[in-house]
């Protein structure tokens, strides 16, 4: 389907969505760092609560004072996360100037300066893994997801997520998957209706006639929404085209089978080629005529990315 007929299409904003840092539930985020606060504080998450709460190490030899910090790429990455860093702080109930010296999603190199901060030193010694971790991790999958992005730099297709995500941090991956130049799959079970043969609780292949019948009772119950479904072989996309889905979802279809399905397709609905890709795998899909690409190994398979944070004097 070309550039121009995603365009007219009646579900535009909901298959081709972009998390933006104020798209994010604030006060969500600051439950998610409380809850690594405590986690690192209190052993939140153990039966036994520890004798000696607290930082332990810090409070016995460190003196307080206000202290400048920098937080420095240890190495290449596309920096994500950012925004999070004065929430942190607030958490450990130091006053701060925080300062982003680069923007979200931009390429980094070893050695560079990413932000700058003050605020009571014991606190940002306090702080410092929390915030580490929650940059490593959302800059990791930035990274890997701009690779993958890049594999598709000359097609139309685009590169989605979907929800194979750690649990409680999916708006936090799919805005870093975002960051990194990719497009967010549906958030939840609630923004997009997937049909699959699960829903039929059969593990042999379903009847077309009861996908389209599924399809007919969905977009009666919620016509606000737009309808997928997921195949397994050639031979059902014929009579899922004639139901009017908006997207048809290939599952690990073979590269010569995807090349046969965007051509029964057709301009009819958005074709999605969905699978445990490598990026290897990516620049293959990238010339036959696919709408999006779903991968999950975007998230689940990036690598962290190091910081340090560094004092400035």
């Amino acid at each position: 389907m070309s550039t121009n007929s995603i365009e007219s299409q009646r579900f535009h904003d909901q298959l081709l969505r972009l998390l933006r840092w104020e798209d994010l539930d604030e006060e969500y985020i600051r439950q998610l760092i409380t809850l690594a606060k405590e986690e690192d504080l209190e052993g939140a998450g153990l039966e036994a609560i520890p004798p000696s709460p607290g930082d332990v190490t810090t409070s016995a030899i460190a003196t307080d004072e206000t202290k400048r910090a920098q937080i420095v790429a240890s190495e290449e990455l596309v920096i994500c996360g950012l925004p999070l860093v004065p929430l942190i702080l607030d958490a450990y109930g130091t006053d701060q100037d925080f300062e982003a010296l680069v923007e979200e999603g931009v390429p980094m190199r070893e050695g560079e300066v990413l932000a700058e901060f003050s605020g009571s030193a014991t606190s940002i010694i306090t702080a410092e893994r929390v915030i580490l971790n929650f940059l490593g991790h959302l800059s990791g999958i930035a990274t890997n997801t701009a690779r993958f992005v890049e594999e598709l730099h000359w097609s139309t297709t685009k590169l989605i997520d979907n929800r194979n995500s750690v649990p409680g941090l999916r708006v936090l991956e799919k805005y870093a998957v975002a960051q990194g130049g990719g497009w967010n799959h549906r958030v939840g079970l609630f923004d997009r209706i997937v049909i699959s043969e699960k829903h039929f609780c059969q593990s042999h292949t379903v009847a077309t006639e009861r996908f389209a019948n599924a399809v007919d009772r969905a977009r009666h119950c919620y016509p606000n929404l737009p309808v997928e479904v997921e195949l397994h072989c050639l031979d059902q996309i014929p009579a899922i085209v004639e139901s009017g889905v908006e997207v048809i979802r290939l599952l690990n279809f073979s590269l010569c089978d995807l090349t046969k399905a965007v051509e029964l397709i057709g301009n009819a609905a958005f074709s999605e080629a969905s699978g445990p890709y490598c990026l290897q795998d990516i620049s293959q899909l990238s010339n036959i005529g696919l709408d999006f690409v779903s991968c999950s190994t975007v998230i689940n398979q990036s690598a962290r990315k190091e910081m340090n944070l560094i004092w400035c004097d």
